[in-house]
C-alpha cells in the first residue's frame, strides 16, 4: 500500500506574537514494514528547519520565527509504502516467551514502558475495575487482545468530550473520548500487568466503504512488546491490529512524547485549523 499524506497547520493568533520556537513530530518512519520515500515540509513565515532525532527514536524538526507575525503555517507532504501482514493472533506463547517475559532483564530493559505516566494514570479501583471484567492474564498475548476489544465496546467515540490534555483516569469514567484516550487507558492496564506499552502516533487511511475511525488529524494506538516478536500495534479505537492502513509517524510513553506540535512564543491566544488527507496511490 503506498500513500501521499498532506497535513497542514494554521495557527491563528489574537494578535501579532514574535519569538516563536517549535517542534513538529510529523515525519513518517522507516522501519521493517514501512518505508518513507519521499518528505518535504514548509513554514510560512520561513524558516530553517533543523532536524535531529529524539530519545525514543522519533524525528523531531525545530524552527524558531524572530519576526512578528499573526499567523503560522506548518504544512509536510510524505509518500509512504506500508507491507504488513497479520502477526498477532498466529503467535503462541510459549515456554520460552514465558521464561523471558517474567525475567528480570525482560522487566529493567524496558521499564520505560512499564512505568506510570501522567497521562496514563489510572486510580487502582478503575484499573480493577477493567481486569475483572477482561479476564484471565496469563497469557498477555491473548490478554492484550481481550482488553483491546474491551475497551473497544466500553468507549464511545466521540471528539467533544475530551481534550488534548484528558487523562485516562478522567476519560475512562465518561466512557467516550478519542484515540488518544482509547490508547492511554490500553496502555495504563497493560503496564499494571507487567506488558510493556507504548504509545504511537500516526495516520489512518478511512478507505471508501471502511469501517474504520480516527481523527480527522493524526490517529493514536498501542503497541505491545512481545518476547521474542518485538513491537506489536493494536488499535483499541477500531479493534484491529495495526497494518497496512496504519502509517506511522513515531512512539513514546505516552502522547507528550509524541505530540506532533509543540511550541512556545510570546503573544496572545491562538486558534488552530488542521487539514489532513491521505490517498491511497498504489495497492
Amino acid at each position: 500500500m503506498k500513500y501521499e499524506i498532506e497535513h497542514i497547520n494554521t495557527f491563528y493568533y489574537e494578535n501579532f506574537v514574535d519569538q516563536s520556537m517549535n517542534h513538529i513530530r510529523l515525519k513518517p518512519t522507516t522501519d521493517e514494514c514501512q518505508r518513507l520515500s519521499a518528505y518535504r515540509s514548509e513554514v510560512l513565515p520561513n524558516s530553517v528547519m533543523k532536524e535531529h532525532i529524539d530519545y525514543w527514536g522519533n524525528h523531531v524538526e525545530t524552527f524558531f520565527i524572530p519576526e512578528k507575525h499573526q499567523h503560522l503555517t506548518v504544512k509536510t507532504q510524505s509518500t509512504v509504502s506500508i507491507q504488513k501482514s497479520p502477526l498477532i493472533k498466529m503467535i503462541h506463547f510459549s515456554d520460552e516467551m514465558r521464561t523471558i517475559f517474567h525475567s528480570d532483564l525482560f522487566r529493567s530493559h524496558y521499564l520505560a514502558f512499564l512505568n506510570e505516566t501522567p497521562y496514563t494514570f489510572m486510580y487502582k479501583e478503575q484499573i480493577k475495575e477493567i481486569e475483572e471484567a477482561v479476564g484471565d492474564s496469563s497469557d498477555p498475548i491473548q490478554f492484550s487482545l481481550d482488553l483491546m476489544a474491551f475497551i473497544h465496546q466500553s468507549i464511545v467515540y466521540d471528539g467533544t468530550v475530551t481534550q488534548v490534555n484528558t487523562k485516562a483516569y478522567e476519560s475512562w469514567p465518561l466512557k467516550a473520548g478519542v484515540c488518544q484516550d482509547y490508547a492511554h487507558v490500553m496502555i495504563a492496564v497493560l503496564k499494571d500487568k507487567g506488558i510493556p506499552a507504548r504509545y504511537v502516533s500516526g495516520y489512518l487511511y478511512v478507505g471508501e466503504g471502511s469501517a474504520l475511525i480516527g481523527d480527522a488529524a493524526t490517529h493514536a494506538w498501542v503497541e505491545v512488546m512481545i518476547p521474542g516478536i518485538g513491537w506489536v500495534g493494536l488499535d483499541p479505537t477500531n479493534n484491529v491490529e495495526a497494518l497496512e492502513e496504519h502509517i506511522r509517524i513515531g512512539s513514546g510513553r505516552d502522547y507528550a512524547d509524541v505530540s506532533p506540535l509543540q511550541g512556545v512564543y510570546r503573544g496572545g491566544g491562538q486558534n488552530l485549523d488542521v487539514k489532513v488527507s491521505v490517498t491511497l496511490v498504489d495497492q
